[in-house]
């Protein structure tokens, strides 16, 4: 993928998914590993597993977007990550 994808529009499918692993969740994977080292999809990145609770690949990316590793819901972070996006 060369195109850069919305973060709002990945993040959009993964809350309507729940935040669990299927298909937004393999998506937005792709999307992530696609844009790696631009630190929005690099945060995302890191979102992405602690749905699939890795916290120690989470907190790589974490350490790659330069953030520390949020604490709160899933939920909380997108919105979180959408603003800081903005």
């Amino acid at each position: 993928m060369t195109e850069k994808h919305s973060i709002a529009a990945v993040l959009a499918g993964l809350e309507q998914s729940g935040f669990v692993m299927g298909d937004a969740w393999h998506r937005a994977h792709e999307i992530a590993q696609a844009h790696e080292g631009d630190w929005q999809y690099d945060r995302l990145h890191a979102l992405l597993h602690r749905i699939e609770g890795d916290e120690w690949n989470a907190g790589y990316w974490y350490r790659r977007a330069g953030v520390a590793p949020f604490e709160g819901s899933f939920a909380d972070e997108a919105g979180q990550l959408r603003q800081e996006v903005r």
